[in-house]
């Protein structure tokens, strides 16, 4: 499956979770610029296929912004190896994400039935299981890449050598293997069944 159809495949993914959870996230009170699961929760884990999406949208940003976005992805990559909490590199000022159309799952996911702070999202239990399926099916579509945080991905994108090998669809954990060990990076073909 070459990259074209492998997004075809991806936005399926992501559509068919939407139609299952909509009767839930129809109670969500999230709106734009809420941001609470952009700045304190958890972890924007990403397969490396939703990290292609994004490093090609940044590698079409001018020069300028995309420098500057690129120190921001760097400054988190920084603060989660240290054990710290940081920002989406991708929030805006106004509290609003910069990449909301090709955003990632594990923001997709997101949604909460009450007010976040001092607990985090709320979201219900079919919801939660039919996530996992999905981050299940995302890493099958994926079978050549990874899994991990989104600045540990785009890091990795970001090498010559390890775009080589997965650009043109071949699988060397080798090439990764200390990052992927200190970074916590998943292997999308060891993923189990849904």
């Amino acid at each position: 499956m070459n990259f074209s159809e492998q997004k075809t495949e991806l936005n399926a993914i992501y559509e068919a979770y939407e139609q299952a959870v909509a009767l839930f996230k129809a109670g969500s009170i999230c709106k734009p610029g809420c941001a609470f699961c952009c700045t304190h929760y958890g972890s924007v884990d990403i397969t490396t296929l939703e990290g292609r999406i994004i490093w090609d949208w940044l590698s079409q940003r001018r020069a300028d912004e995309r420098a500057g976005l690129q120190r921001k992805i760097e400054k988190n990559r920084k603060s989660k190896e240290k054990g710290a909490s940081a920002p989406c590199p991708f929030l805006k000022p106004d509290r609003t994400c910069l990449i909301y159309p090709i955003r990632p799952f594990s923001c997709r996911q997101l949604y909460s039935v009450r007010p976040c702070e001092g607990r985090g999202p709320t979201v219900h239990r079919q919801s939660r299981e039919a996530a996992k399926k999905t981050i299940i099916q995302l890493q099958k579509l994926d079978a050549t890449g990874y899994s991990g945080h989104i600045s540990y991905i785009l890091y990795l994108l970001d090498r010559k050598n390890f775009r080589k090998v997965y650009f043109n669809g071949g699988f060397d954990p080798g090439l990764i293997k200390d990052f992927a060990k200190k970074h916590g990076i998943a292997i999308n073909r060891h993923a189990k069944s849904a």
